[in-house]
């Protein structure tokens, strides 16, 4: 790799992204000349952005909001989950100069719990997924790959849980919010892609009574680390995972790409974005 290799974030706005922060620290780990950096792309110039990439000097990017399905149109190559989602949160430049774009969130959140909870899913089949916008899309689109027979996707807008099981067909349900309470009792997993119980939002307010003790609990929310949510299933007795790993996580496949490296996800680097976050670990 030549120091001529840089990467960034691209969205709007950006300034607030801690994937500098991310791939900085593997780039200073595996001792790698290249730049990681912020590129703010106002959304009337998106589409003139990502289509003519190879002006722009980078050799890759995340994309964040509002740019992702933007960015996925913009690809002459997507992956398998950037084609189901219609939307690309990775983007690199291949030998030939084309665009290509991959969708990692679904592969952020297994890589997260597998990381966390080893095996999590050997004997798990069912699962609840809280919510119907992108996060959960790739989350469905993950436990599907990951051959769950039943995904139940609750939101208080039916139509939108109905557009993911459109989608994505067999194996995903979906539900009314207000029949949780039917449904919990079956969950192998249960996960939260809402922002309800993020710090300053509305709180997370369900019932765990109903739930197996067996069951995973995970939370894609990662400020506050421990959500309302994660606390009472571990007062409960059940096994949680925070929403942090698939920050860094979702970021892995991406730093391979336009680096040459695959990193590893460590305690070390949790810390750092923990301690950005305010958060002691």
């Amino acid at each position: 790799m030549t120091s001529e290799q840089k990467a960034a974030v691209t969205g709007w706005p950006v300034t607030h992204s801690r994937s500098p922060l991310i791939h900085g620290y593997w780039l200073k780990k595996h001792g790698l000349a290249g730049h990681y950096g912020k590129c703010g792309v106002e959304p009337e110039q998106a589409e003139n952005f990502y289509k003519n990439f190879g002006k722009n000097g980078l050799v890759g990017c995340n994309v964040t909001v509002p740019h992702k399905e933007v960015a996925a149109k913009a690809c002459v190559h997507l992956d398998d989950a950037a084609k189901a989602m219609g939307a690309a949160n990775t983007v690199w430049l291949n030998e030939n100069g084309e665009l290509c774009g991959a969708n990692t969130d679904g592969l952020g959140f297994l890589g997260n719990l597998d990381q966390m909870q080893p095996g999590w899913d050997t004997q798990a089949k069912t699962a609840i997924v809280l919510g119907a916008g992108g996060a959960a899309r790739a989350i469905v689109w993950a436990l599907l790959s990951r051959n769950f027979t039943e995904v139940h996707i609750f939101n208080r807008t039916y139509e939108k849980a109905s557009k993911i099981v459109s989608e994505f067909g067999a194996g995903s349900i979906a539900h009314p919010w207000d029949q949780l309470g039917i449904t919990i009792g079956k969950a192998d997993v249960l996960i939260n892609t809402t922002a309800l119980g993020m710090t300053g939002k509305a709180p997370l307010e369900i019932d765990l009574g109903n739930l197996p003790t067996t069951a995973l609990v995970t939370d894609i929310v990662y400020a506050p680390l421990e959500t309302d949510l994660l606390r009472i299933a571990k007062e409960r007795g059940n096994p949680v995972v925070d929403g942090l790993g698939m920050l860094l996580h979702q970021a892995v496949p991406g730093f391979e790409k336009w680096f040459g490296v695959r990193p590893v996800v460590d305690d070390e680097l949790r810390r750092i974005i923990l301690k950005d976050l305010g958060v002691s670990s």
